[in-house]
């Protein structure tokens, strides 16, 4: 089979080449790969940095592809064979509190695809078949786009108890974690003010904010009526910053990213009087992934495929990634 294998941490070390078939063991599931994403993950591994930096190579790269199901292992359903997946990346242990009490998106132990296994930037992959979930009707790019980053999201405004008429701030709108947290925070019935740096197109009734940076963004805030949640997909904290200094009394700030500014300050007087609260969401449970997809197929979200990619250009959609542009970037391994 051809796949994207990173034999050393830098791009010029990531080649197509040709790999061996794997066979699935028990429990798990051979995927024929259709469609797989380029996520920050991936460059964290080239690069060797982050959680990227425990990905032994050569490894093959890919978190989250879409395709279907070819052969099993043993222990699996052989109804399994022929249903059109995709792959959650992050596999919990199954054995920790967290998962044993239905919660495995903290699991302490968990492993990601492409990153502690081959990954799915090839034209097949092995994974545990809790992991291959079905995408019934959904189509492969669309299914590879929402799996990891509309998940995420959910688990987010799940974390936050966001309901019917809260009053929420979603900052980094623009990119594909913040264009699918605008939706879903409207599926919700909340009241949504959306910001980001570039120019924005309404999803709903949103409030649209374009801010260059986090001191325009806190100008643009500043006196207005507060919120009631924060929603954080920038990747950037002294954006998050900002949006917490917004918090009514009360109010609960949720980040789903650390990836381009990791220095949070925040007014901790003013945090711990107005009873405000502070959580990390870096996964999600398996099913936040079923409801995500089920809310893509619905037409409740937006298409959250970007650019596309041949196999072939893997390295090339990896060196354009930092200005992709709108949506997410979709490799066509098939």
């Amino acid at each position: 089979m051809r796949a994207a294998v990173l034999s050393r941490h830098d791009l010029d070390g990531l080649t197509v080449a040709v790999a061996d078939v794997p066979a699935p063991g028990d429990g798990e599931v051979l995927v024929r790969v259709e469609t797989v994403g380029v996520n920050q993950l991936d460059l964290n591994v080239i690069a060797g940095v982050g959680p990227g930096a425990r990905a032994q190579l050569p490894r093959i790269l890919g978190i989250d592809p879409a395709g279907e199901i070819i052969a099993i292992g043993a222990g699996v359903d052989q109804k399994r064979i022929g249903q059109t997946v995709v792959v959650k990346p992050n596999i919990a242990c199954g054995q920790c509190a967290h998962c044993q009490a239905g919660d495995e998106a903290d699991c302490p132990n968990q492993t990601v695809v492409g990153v502690h296994r081959d990954g799915g930037a090839a034209e097949y992959v092995v994974v545990p078949s809790r992991n291959a979930i079905d995408r019934h009707a959904l189509d492969a790019a669309q299914a590879t786009a929402v799996v990891h980053s509309a998940s995420i999201v959910i688990n987010a405004v799940r974390t936050v108890a966001l309901a019917a008429g809260d009053r929420v701030l979603v900052t980094g709108a623009g990119g594909t974690l913040g264009r699918a947290a605008v939706a879903v925070a409207l599926a919700r019935g909340a009241q949504v003010v959306a910001a980001s740096r570039r120019t924005l197109s309404p999803l709903g009734d949103e409030q649209l904010i374009q801010a260059s940076g986090a001191p325009a963004l806190a100008a643009a805030l500043d006196g207005g009526e507060g919120f009631d949640v924060v929603l954080d997909v920038s990747g950037h904290a002294p954006t998050l910053s900002a949006g917490i200094s917004a918090l009514r009394w009360g109010g609960r700030a949720v980040f789903c990213a650390a990836s381009v500014d990791s220095d949070l300050r925040i007014d901790a007087r003013d945090f711990y009087l107005r009873r405000k609260r502070l959580s990390g969401v870096a996964s999600a449970r398996y099913d936040d992934v079923a409801e995500a997809l089920a809310l893509a197929a619905a037409g409740a979200l937006p298409s959250l495929v970007g650019r596309r990619y041949a196999l072939d250009d893997i390295a090339t959609a990896y060196r354009d990634f930092p200005r992709k542009g709108d949506g997410k970037v979709v490799v066509d391994v098939r």
